[in-house]
């Protein structure tokens, strides 16, 4: 529940348009809904903004299915986003809401219910390589899913930096920037030193051995020289998104 939906609550109550009855029941689950094995946050886009996002990763499909019945059963209006999903999973959560849609590259799910852009400019999402691609799906399907305007541009790392200043134009052009790199994690120094906006990186689990799973780009990362970037945990596409989202609300 945001803003919103408790302007229009509150304004249904007003007018005569629902009963002190109806709006007891829809204040009972409020703030937030016990289902025994998770509580539902429906207050979580009021107190920061963007909704509670479900993690999928050790859930059962049946048990995020019942989260996800909970937040349709609320009836408010914010767009419902799934991460780290499988296919089963989504086979459960689409029967109980027929317009869910999987992302199978990241793994995300998607159940659009509104489709404002709320946030001031634009989000783009950049990678170093093709396969950081998951990682950056994940933070740009976030990133839309929040209100944003968000684009991709693939495959632009420090192995041929022409394929990356072909595109000043775009780089110059976006809020907030985020910026997907393994190996040895060097494209979000090189990005950051070519704007004056915040570059949010984000470490990925390419690699051969001695990138140890990610580690190295995280520190990498960590210990760049330029000074506008801010990075996150290794494949934490979503938290790059939160934040990204957060700064491009401001």
């Amino acid at each position: 529940m945001n803003e919103f939906d408790i302007r229009e609550f509150l304004a249904a109550v007003k007018k005569g348009r629902m009963s002190s009855e109806q709006a007891a029941v829809r204040l009972k689950n409020l703030p937030f809904e016990d289902l025994g094995f998770a509580k539902i946050d429906h207050h979580r886009s009021l107190r920061q903004g963007y909704p509670e996002v479900i993690f999928a990763r050790g859930k059962s499909p049946k048990q995020v299915a019942e989260i996800v019945r909970g937040m349709l059963r609320a009836k408010s209006t914010h767009n419902i986003l799934i991460t780290r999903a499988d296919a089963k999973t989504y086979r459960a959560v689409r029967r109980i809401a027929r317009g869910a849609k999987f992302h199978e590259l990241s793994g995300a799910i998607t159940i659009h219910r509104s489709s404002a852009v709320t946030g001031k400019g634009l989000i783009l999402v950049v990678t170093a390589g093709t396969s950081d691609i998951p990682v950056a799906e994940e933070a740009l399907i976030t990133a839309e899913m929040l209100g944003n305007r968000a684009e991709a541009l693939y495959d632009v790392g420090v192995a041929g930096l022409h394929r990356l200043l072909k595109h000043r134009d775009k780089l110059a052009a976006a809020r907030v920037i985020i910026c997907a790199a393994g190996m040895e994690g060097a494209l979000p120094s090189v990005v950051a030193g070519l704007v004056s906006v915040p570059l949010i990186a984000v470490p990925t689990s390419v690699g051969y051995g001695a990138s140890f799973s990610g580690l190295t780009a995280l520190l990498a990362m960590l210990n760049s020289c330029a000074s506008n970037i801010s990075v996150v945990n290794i494949d934490n596409g979503f938290g790059a998104a939160c934040v990204a989202s957060c700064i491009n609300h401001l």
